[in-house]
């Protein structure tokens, strides 16, 4: 019986292939077979078929595909090697009967002939070894994991041919090796390993200055696309071949084991936040964290194991402050960049920052496009490790709550560095992991005394010193308590310290009974109440709204409707928390709060907020929200479809503020994301449904072009939860309509076309002819995107009938570009062009100049069709004009895009290129998984000089 990963998914006997042939079922024997002789639970394959939205039959599904495995086994008398234990199922593969384990063990051994001087042998095992390989790996398998999972195969065997290449330009088999090498070479451009082993093969058999321009054309590549120039195996290459020099490349670890990262395409991340200012003492940690740093500060030559340093203490000890400050110091020796987040796992409201939306924020720092990041959390830390691997990156995870928090986010191979803070101690870190644990203890009387003089003053502290002894006394050596007393000393010098001391002493100790931890010293009560009692009414009563703000940093127009306030009335109020330390201005404009001082403002809010107060303040600052965002989604896409007609009238008091154009759109929605998806669950969790579920509908645009399919689905998720309990079917449809956008995105079609048809139910309920028309735009788009041109237009039409029907002009001109595209997809060209001029004097007379710029486009792509190149790019030319004069980039990107494949048929290469460069740089600021396009394309087209070494 032989099993087989490495091209389609099968199992044979005697050569005869068994009977599993649904993609599903073949990605249950896939998973089964990668972990072979090892129990598979049956909650790994669902979340492996499905990553976070598995379907209500998952697991029957999952049973189905086993049952089938199984019956295919029994027929041949083997259905005791698929055996069901406990809550999953065991595969057992004998011996080397498993393809991806006979490719394994052929790469250990020529690993062992290679050590032992046979390199000869080592060859041969390497190429038999990859002889297994059947085409791409994991093939016919349907499932979330199948990508990242084939990549991981292919990876292997990219790293299995480079050390064949390496073995055998030692023999001096050069002409095997260009052979080998060429077609890699051709689908790999970039992978510089490949093609320095190419460049020498070349060299070796006689072709130098083939060898030459094989250099300099992938020089300038690796230039022009990512901005960085060869690396050092690359250009050592390339000096040997200048030298005429020993043509083989350096000796490389023969095991297959983790990919190198890729190249980077943007600057290095640099998270870290600020050096705090007044850093005093922890000369032991410092010391202690010192010594985990490699001898040679460089890192040259080091095989550094990941280091974590967990280094836990209790609240308000200052955890954050220490690793910041020795982050920022160690920073140089990491200059791959530095990576931060805080994970929030002690906030007051319970919303944890996930592990997978921590991946994603670092995925996207390291420039990652949003199409190539995998759906599920095991393929995201499996990315994130291949990007860190081999590269010298800091990484800072603030406020841990516990180790499985921490786990996936943590890099696998050497070189990098991990700091965790967590008020637990994350035993399992330091067991499992290697972690090296730091405990921050309070501030000594000295260290205490230390801070208070340097905010304070030599002078000021030496003539009150018996003064700055009792604060200390007070503070019981906590960092947090003793800033909030010294900012206060610090502005108003005119009063005696001495006098704070003794205000501060006989402040009633019961105020925070809320943040009571059994230790004495954690008891910062009386600090916290004595510093909100000095506050002015004003400044109170705002301390005590920011409770409510379910995010953890806030901005200042969402500050002024909380409070109902104009800003120019907040501003003053703000910066006067900031100076009491009650309140940190994050970045300008933005403010966060210790999540003690959000435990005792929440506290004082529930307390002496009555709940009137409370919920006009919670609705004030929702409203902000919902119509901000909704300000902001119309600049992305003034004419989107299926927006709520009105939203409820906001409350005096609120804020929304000026939307001056797309661009800033794009930058307050990446800043306000995390903001705008608390305040959905915040909504829904607190009675205002209507306010959830519009909410996340005005979120739909960005975290769609955006590539948050995940978020996009968990917000619309809480939106129909609530859009039913206010029984309102518009917002359900809305709400059905957003989860449907995510599953095409996603791949899973059907779900995408069973959301489809509840909304065209609810609409039709409703008695909504222009939402059954946008519907069946919908629907036409997830049969494009399966490659039913012929059914998607069927849907077309169907919208273009209604929207005819109910005198929706702007629908009308909509639908009929998408029949000109549709019929300009299956070569109908004459229909094509008559519908997208119908659709272009619509728009003229509507006035939609975006749409008219879609349609543009969509004449030059029916163009480019008919061979007529010149009358192509003359469309696309004026598509460009308008989206450039509305300031819509993603569309001008997609544009230039377009006018690159057109350019390229009719023979203008250079022109192709600089459309599709012009292309990447928009995608690639606006991080839009788009950039896919042009990036391949730029990457398979070679310059002329280079087809000689490569075809």
């Amino acid at each position: 019986m032989r099993w087989s990963v490495l091209g389609p998914v099968q199992v044979a006997v005697r050569d005869r292939v068994l009977p599993i042939g649904r993609p599903q079922q073949r990605a249950v024997l896939a998973l089964l077979l990668l972990d072979a002789d090892r129990l598979v639970s049956v909650d790994h394959l669902v979340a492996a078929l499905w990553a976070d939205d598995p379907p209500a039959s998952a697991r029957t599904q999952v049973q189905v595909g086993v049952c089938r495995i199984r019956t295919a086994l029994r027929a041949e008398g083997a259905a005791d090697l698929l055996v069901t234990q406990g809550s999953g199922y065991r595969l057992a593969v004998h011996g080397s009967a498993l393809d991806l384990t006979e490719f394994e063990m052929a790469v250990e051994k020529a690993r062992i002939e290679e050590a032992a001087g046979r390199p000869d042998e080592a060859a041969r095992l390497l190429r038999s070894g990859l002889t297994l390989w059947r085409g791409p790996a994991l093939s016919g398998a349907a499932g979330a994991f199948v990508a990242t999972a084939a990549a991981g195969l292919d990876e292997r065997r990219l790293a299995a041919h480079e050390r064949l290449a390496a073995v055998e330009l030692g023999l001096g088999r050069f002409a095997e090796v260009a052979q080998t090498l060429r077609p890699l070479v051709t689908d790999h451009p970039l992978r510089e390993t490949l093609v320095a082993g190419y460049l020498l093969a070349l060299a070796g058999g006689g072709q130098q200055a083939a060898a030459l321009r094989l250099f300099e054309a992938t020089r300038i590549r690796l230039v022009e696309e990512l901005g960085v120039e060869p690396g050092p195996e690359l250009a050592a290459a390339h000096l040997r071949v200048l030298r005429g020099t020993p043509l083989a490349l350096p000796a490389a670890p023969a095991v297959v084991t983790s990919p190198p990262a890729p190249a980077p395409v943007g600057p290095p991340p640099a998270q870290l936040p600020a050096d705090p200012a007044w850093f005093t003492g922890r000369t032991a940690a410092l010391r202690e964290l010192d010594a985990l740093l490699p001898a040679d500060p460089t890192g040259a030559g080091t095989a550094q194991a990941v280091v974590i340093s967990a280094i836990a203490g209790t609240a308000g000890v200052g955890k954050t402050t220490l690793a910041v400050h020795w982050a920022r110091r160690v920073a140089a020796h990491y200059p791959d960049g530095q990576l931060y987040v805080n994970l929030r796992g002690f906030d007051l409201d319970g919303r944890a920052v996930t592990p997978g939306e921590a991946l994603r924020g670092f995925l996207d720092a390291l420039h990652v496009p949003p199409q190539r990041v995998p759906t599920d959390v095991a393929g995201q830390a499996a990315l994130l490790r291949t990007l860190l691997a081999n590269r010298r990156v800091l990484m800072l995870l603030d406020n841990a709550r516990d180790d499985a928090q921490v786990r996936p986010l943590l890099p696998g191979a050497p070189g990098s560095l991990v700091v965790v803070t967590s008020r637990n101690r994350l035993t399992g870190l330091v067991v499992s992991d290697g972690a090296h644990p730091v405990t921050v203890d309070l501030l000594s009387p000295q260290e205490s005394r230390d801070l208070l003089t340097r905010r304070l003053g030599p002078v000021r502290a030496a003539v009150e010193a018996a003064a700055v002894d009792e604060v200390v006394r007070c503070c019981a050596g906590l960092p947090l308590a003793l800033a909030i007393v010294a900012a206060r000393a610090v502005h108003h010098r005119e009063m005696p310290l001495a006098g704070l001391a003794a205000e501060l002493r006989h402040t009633r100790p019961d105020r925070l009974a809320a943040l009571e931890t059994g230790d004495p010293a954690t008891d910062v009560r009386a600090v916290f109440s004595w510093s909100y009692r000095v506050l002015d009414a004003a400044s109170a009563r705002l301390f005590r709204l920011l409770g409510l703000h379910p995010g953890s940093d806030v901005a200042r127009p969402a500050v002024a409707s909380l409070a109902g306030l104009p800003q120019a009335q907040v501003e003053p109020l703000l910066t006067g928390l900031v100076r009491a330390h009650l309140l940190t201005e994050w970045s300008p404009g933005r403010y966060a709060m210790h999540d003690l001082l959000r435990c005792y403002a929440s506290e004082l809010c529930q307390r002496v907020e009555p709940d009137a107060e409370r919920g006009a303040a919670r609705r004030r600052m929702l409203d902000h929200y919902l119509h901000a965002t909704y300000a902001a989604d119309h600049l992305l896409d003034p004419y989107r479809l299926a927006r709520p007609a009105a939203l409820p009238q906001p409350e005096p008091g609120v804020t929304v503020g000026d939307r001056p154009d797309h661009a800033w759109a794009t930058d307050w929605f990446a800043a306000e994301r995390h903001v705008l998806l608390a305040a959905v669950e915040q909504a829904a969790g607190t009675g205002l449904d209507q306010h959830a579920w519009m909410l996340a509908a005005a979120l739909t645009t960005y975290l769609d072009r955006s590539g948050h399919w995940l978020e996009l689905a968990a917000a619309h998720r809480t939106a129909l939860a609530a859009a039913r309990r206010c029984d309102d079917l518009s917002g359900q449809a809305t709400a059905h309509r957003g989860l449907a956008i995510t599953c095409t995105w996603l791949g899973d079609h059907p779900a995408a076309r069973g959301h489809y048809k509840r909304v065209l139910e609810l609409y039709r309920e409703i008695g909504d002819d222009t939402g059954q028309a946008h519907t069946h735009l919908g629907v036409s788009w997830v049969l494009a995107r399966q490659g039913r041109h012929r059914a998607a237009l069927e849907e077309t039409r169907r919208a273009l009938c209604l929207y005819w029907a109910t005198g929706d002009q702007v629908g009308q001109a909509k639908a009929l570009n998408n029949l000109g595209w549709l019929h300009a997809r299956v070569g109908e060209h004459g229909p094509a062009l008559r519908c997208c001029r119908s659709a272009l004097r619509l728009h003229e007379r509507t006035g939609d100049r975006h749409g008219a710029a879609l349609t543009w486009d969509s004449l030059g792509y029916v163009h480019h069709g008919r061979g007529e190149h010149a009358q192509a790019a003359d469309c696309y030319r004026r598509a460009l004009a308008l989206h450039r004069e509305l300031g819509d980039r993603y569309d001008e990107a997609e544009v230039l895009d377009n006018l690159g494949d057109s350019r390229r048929a009719a023979g203008d290469l250079a022109g192709a290129r600089s459309a599709w460069r012009e292309a990447l740089v928009i995608f690639d600021d606006l991080r839009h998984p788009d950039a896919d396009r042009p990036r391949s394309k730029l990457a398979t087209t070679a310059r002329p000089e280079r087809h000689a070494e490569v075809r």
